[in-house]
């Protein structure tokens, strides 16, 4: 048991020297510093934001207070994409990249939260009743229509495949996750200079 405990914690390691001679750190370290993925990125969080607004809006699915958590972090995302845009040449990407980092992972627990909660309902595992924003950034009081909780954490509103919509978010997050700790060890990996022929 400790022996496969040492090799998850070593997993990262090895993964890092199997792939320091491969092109696709390469590729994610040239992606890394060119704006076209960064705002590619922050075009799948704001399509996934605008699918949320539609759900409630047109839907008119209420948001719990996960759900606005969980929305909050993936404008996290969008917004270390924005800053990732900025000048991705330069140190601030890595602002950019720790900052999509923590959102991605505060989504994923968000949204397992928000599973369990779903999956399992008891008087022992809720959420709250209203959602809890700093007294300097009351988000919930200057854009009600984004950030206002109206409904009920353990009441499932829509499926798709099968799976709930906060299933769908901890897919969604971890993707993101896996990207970005992609995306971090890739800054260490020096990009393959091109040669007259592009290769």
């Amino acid at each position: 048991m400790l022996a496969a405990g040492l090799n998850w914690f070593t997993l990262p390691v090895q993964l890092l020297t199997a792939w320091k001679n491969k092109d696709m750190l390469q590729f994610f370290n040239r992606c890394s510093q060119g704006r076209g993925a960064w705002l590619l990125m922050a075009l799948t969080a704001l399509v996934l934001e605008l699918v949320a607004l539609y759900f409630q809006h047109v839907m008119l699915l209420q948001p719990c207070v996960m759900c606005i958590y969980e929305r909050c972090a993936l404008f996290g995302i969008l917004g270390a994409s924005l800053v990732g845009a900025i000048a991705p040449k330069t140190p601030l990407r890595y602002a950019a990249i720790l900052l999509w980092i923590y959102s991605a992972w505060e989504g994923v627990q968000l949204a397992w939260k928000h599973t369990m909660i779903q999956l399992h309902p008891s008087p022992f595992n809720t959420c709250d009743f209203f959602v809890s924003f700093p007294s300097w950034l009351p988000l919930d009081k200057w854009l009600p229509a984004v950030f206002h909780a109206s409904g009920d954490c353990s009441v499932r509103q829509w499926q798709f495949l099968s799976l709930e919509m906060p299933q769908w978010l901890v897919g969604i997050f971890a993707a993101y996750l896996v990207i970005a700790v992609i995306v971090l060890i890739a800054q260490f990996v020096r990009p393959r200079r091109r040669d007259l022929f592009g290769r």
